[in-house]
């Protein structure tokens, strides 16, 4: 015990020494500190809209606690910038201390109002002490006006619904939506962001215009009921873009942002050209569409980024699309299921997901019966009439990247031309499997099997194929009369290479 009581004692005067006074003495800022950052940028807001929170750090070097008088905003408490200084929220704090070799984060957000401000880029500056030991921090944020469309509120504070499919149990999946009042016609004049469904309504239509930019909200997208139409005229230098409201450059690539584009059974007159559709879940889902024209659904240069789940999934459906380009998705980049009509031309479908465990392949083609109370396929049309891809590119980090699955008695009638495909099947699990004779003409084409797509970089988006690519000039120059430009606008005809792109040569 008796050697227990030196250190005892050397505790109680560390003890003593902590809660005097001499340790918890400031002297006044100097005008000396430093900042992790001499100006903060917020990322582009929309006008209301809370930003992403920023930070950044104040040091103080000196051996010496310190007191800064005040800190500030330059625009005080009319500001639109709203800060946290060491935990305390506010516009203005007087007397902040920051203990000798050491520092505290200063945290930023905005919420700005369009219309009260004269000019988009919209700046500030956070101000430490005054007089001679002023010093500022700039913060700058850009911020745009919107259209805002959501679902109303009744009497009772209930948001609106609307109703997506129907659930297993034989359920109406309802979510938070509105139906867009009659025909609508939105442009590029500002953006429109959506929160909940916005659905074209049975009879109406939706145009929407080049250059036009579609922001969704966390579980939002956009419905196209029975007999609604949808056209997206989009143009090479004006495209139209579908993506989730968050613009901060974190969530550029973030997949599952927002819901989807779901045209539902028995719409019809449905055209997209020139659109790019990222970050959602399914960037769209097509449901039992048939018409008396050639093609009821037509998908024209499209560019489909990061979707959590496919980047096109089509059940029963008469669709014809070319230069698409499908990527990074988080099953797979097409699927074509329960049967339909199907034409692929000039596309690439290149899924190199990563962010988890991927069971499907690049592309599905399928006309198993897989009926359940959300889908309104049945047994009768499950016949696969058509599923030809003329000049693609079929490529991802899996060894098998397209599949068949057919539905004994029923019509299965696919083929693949010109094309670049990905199907390396070391296991022998299809051999002897009738759909895989690559040796049959009937069926394949002029194809290569796993080749080199030479992509120019995966890792950055760039699938834009190198002066080493096996699909150089392996496109049909019949198909390519057909659809002439790729996807950059480029003239094809004369030597076509096989995918959405003519290929470039790196200097």
């Amino acid at each position: 015990m008796l050697r227990l009581l030196p250190a005892i004692a050397i505790l109680i005067g560390l003890l003593s020494y902590s809660c005097s006074d001499d340790l918890f003495e400031s002297s006044q800022s100097t005008g000396d500190l430093e900042f992790s950052r001499d100006t903060v940028y917020l990322d582009t807001i929309f006008t209301n809209i809370s930003s992403r929170t920023r930070s950044f750090k104040v040091y103080n070097r000196s051996n010496n606690n310190i007191s800064i008088p005040k800190v500030s905003l330059g625009k005080g408490e009319s500001s639109f910038f709203r800060l946290n200084v060491n935990g305390s929220p506010g516009k203005v704090f007087e007397n902040v201390e920051i203990f000798a070799r050491d520092s505290i984060y200063v945290f930023i957000e905005a919420t700005v109002d369009f219309n009260a401000v004269s000019d988009p880029l919209y700046t500030d500056q956070i101000i430490f002490d005054e007089g001679p030991n002023q010093q500022e921090v700039e913060l700058v944020t850009l911020v745009q006006d919107a259209y805002f469309l959501y679902p109303q509120r009744d009497s009772d504070g209930l948001k609106e619904t609307i109703v997506i499919g129907v659930g297993d149990d034989g359920e109406e999946i309802e979510v938070e939506g509105f139906y867009l009042d009659g025909n609508q016609v939105w442009t590029d004049e500002k953006p429109y962001v959506i929160y909940g469904f916005a659905g074209v309504n049975q009879g109406n239509q939706l145009v929407i215009e080049k250059g036009a930019r579609v922001y969704f909200h966390r579980n939002s997208g956009l419905l196209v009921e029975e007999n609604g139409s949808l056209q997206v005229n989009g143009t090479l230098d004006e495209k139209v873009v579908f993506q989730g409201d968050r613009l901060e450059e974190f969530y550029r690539d973030i997949p599952g942002q927002w819901s989807t584009i779901l045209l539902k059974s028995g719409s019809r007159d449905i055209k997209i050209e020139h659109a790019v559709i990222k970050n959602n879940s399914i960037g769209i889902l097509a449901d039992s569409i048939v018409s008396n024209s050639e093609w009821a659904v037509r998908l024209d240069n499209i560019e489909i980024y990061n979707t959590s789940s496919f980047g096109v999934l089509a059940r029963s459906t008469r669709m014809l699309g070319s230069n698409l380009l499908i990527a990074n998705n988080g099953s797979s980049s097409l699927a074509l299921t329960e049967g339909g009509s199907y034409r692929l031309a000039h596309s690439t479908f290149a899924n190199y997901w990563s962010s988890a465990i991927r069971t499907l392949p690049a592309v599905l083609i399928s006309n198993l019966n897989e009926v359940s109370q959300g889908s309104s396929a049945n047994a009768a049309n499950t016949a696969l009439i058509q599923a030809d891809f003329e000049n693609c590119i079929i490529e991802g980090n899996q060894n098998i990247e397209f599949l068949l699955e057919k539905e004994e008695g029923s019509d299965f009638n696919f083929n693949f031309s010109h094309s670049l495909l990905r199907f390396d099947d070391p296991g022998g699990i299809f051999a002897g499997d009738p759909l895989y004779d690559f040796d049959n003409e009937d069926l394949y084409q002029n194809n290569i099997f796993n080749g080199t797509p030479d992509f120019l970089d995966i890792d950055l988006g760039d699938y834009h194929i190198g002066e080493n690519s096996q699909a150089i000039l392996l496109g049909d120059p019949a198909i390519a009369e057909e659809f002439p430009f790729d996807l950059d606008g480029i003239d094809r005809r004369n030597t076509p290479d096989s995918g959405a792109y003519q290929h470039l040569i790196q200097e």
